[in-house]
């Protein structure tokens, strides 16, 4: 029996089955009647369809954890301005801001507070496991830079030998409020162990893709890796260097004014201190973007998944013209006995809109159930109204591919559908 060949009877048990298809208006009845009767054809299209929702999800899960990862510290630390030295082309591990001049930015007008902090990589050691790099980062006690805990309490002493980790870390290392944290370091060219207690967890706050944990700047200076004592060979402890500082404002919606304006006074004063070099201040998102890789790795995954939305487009539409081609006689004698072109044309986009529906669905669904077993070390990440977007993108790039089969159907004959044509 013809598939578009409707005025045919069927047998009852068929009519029976197909009573609600048949009882729908006509351009539904033919799109579900075709999926019905060619299921396994059109779940191949689905599964191509789902692997392209699964392959673009996955990419736009992907740029989300490693941009995350690059920005997170950066982007929760709580400040207005990030202070570099203006030598450092706003590289964070190439920036040096002393304690003086942090002393000279608390004095400026329009300051509200200013904190700082130092980053170094060192290890957590874990019973029974690899030990875990992570950042370390020397704060100055309850001041901008010491990230908020959502478990414990916050760092207490400057020289308390007590840690801030974060969510990241507390997942990879199983430690929990109070526990002891040994942090291995590299001191003189030897490894050294240091014994702290978890005071506190924060939420995720990785640098440079890696975990981190918080301590008081001069227990920092205890701990940190370097090539040789802390004490130097006038028996005095040399002075303390951050990397960047931040700046919390009276009036944070003039934050742009303000950082030209603390960039003019500590270039043009003269008895604040006695540094040599300038300061160059930012916003957060500046900041973020001058992390090394940052762009360049955001742009790289945001081509991949515009090629990879084309090539789906491209796919889904080869896929519905290959089917509609292989029923143009058909639809020419539903021409012929007088069915309007825009019913045939409405089928054959509730038919395209709904194979790709369900694949898209199918894709989610398995990105999903793909997100459960990555490990955590994985830097993926799904943000739900990115997400949401590219759902709804590849829910329209169906019916677009598929405007192709459309027009093929549109412009078919019903005399050479039925041989009479010369």
């Amino acid at each position: 029996m013809s598939l578009f060949n409707i005025t045919l009877p069927l047998a009852k048990t068929k009519q029976t089955v197909f009573a609600p298809i048949l009882s729908l208006p006509l351009p539904l009845h033919l799109a579900i009647k075709e999926i019905v009767r060619n299921k396994g054809r059109f779940f191949l299209i689905a599964v191509v369809v789902a692997l392209i929702t699964l392959l673009v999800l996955f990419t736009a899960g992907l740029a989300e954890g490693l941009g995350l990862g690059n920005r997170e510290f950066i982007e929760k630390v709580n400040t207005d301005l990030i202070v570099y030295s203006d030598k450092s082309e706003l590289l964070i591990p190439g920036s040096r801001i002393s304690e003086g001049r942090i002393r000279d930015l608390r004095q400026l007008d329009g300051v509200a507070d200013v904190g700082a902090i130092a980053w170094a990589n060192v290890a957590v050691i874990v019973p029974n496991k690899e030990p875990i790099k992570v950042a370390l980062g020397g704060v100055l006690v309850s001041h901008p830079g010491e990230p908020a805990v959502v478990q414990g309490r916050q760092l207490d002493f400057k020289r308390g030998m007590e840690a801030i980790i974060d969510k990241s870390t507390a997942v990879r290392t199983g430690l929990n409020i109070g526990d002891p944290i040994r942090i291995r370091s590299l001191v003189a060219s030897k490894e050294k162990m240091y014994d702290l207690v978890v005071a506190g967890i924060a939420d995720s706050n990785q640098y440079g893709l890696q975990p981190t944990v918080f301590v008081p700047h001069l227990t920092y200076e205890k701990i940190r890796p370097r090539a040789s004592d802390i004490v130097s060979t006038d028996g005095k402890t040399p002075p303390v260097t951050f990397n960047v500082a931040f700046v919390k404002l009276n009036n944070p919606d003039d934050s742009v004014n303000m950082a030209a304006l603390i960039e003019r006074q500590i270039a043009d004063s003269t008895n604040l201190s006695r540094e040599a070099d300038g300061v160059k201040l930012v916003n957060k998102q500046t900041a973020w973007e001058n992390t090394p890789g940052y762009s360049a790795q955001q742009s790289t995954l945001g081509i991949q998944r515009v090629f990879t939305l084309l090539i789906g487009l491209l796919v889904v539409g080869s896929f519905f013209r290959i089917q509609a081609m292989q029923k143009i006689a058909q639809v020419g004698v539903l021409k012929a006995i007088g069915t309007a072109s825009w019913k045939i044309g409405l089928a054959a986009l509730v038919q395209i809109f709904t194979v790709n529906a369900f694949g898209v669905i199918l894709g989610a669904m398995l990105t999903w159930l793909l997100t459960l077993a990555i490990p955590p070390v994985v830097p993926i990440r799904f943000d739900g109204l990115d997400a949401l977007r590219t759902v709804l993108l590849l829910l329209l790039i169906g019916p677009l591919g598929g405007l192709v089969a459309v027009r093929a159907l549109l412009k078919a004959e019903p005399l050479k559908a039925l041989g009479l044509a010369s």
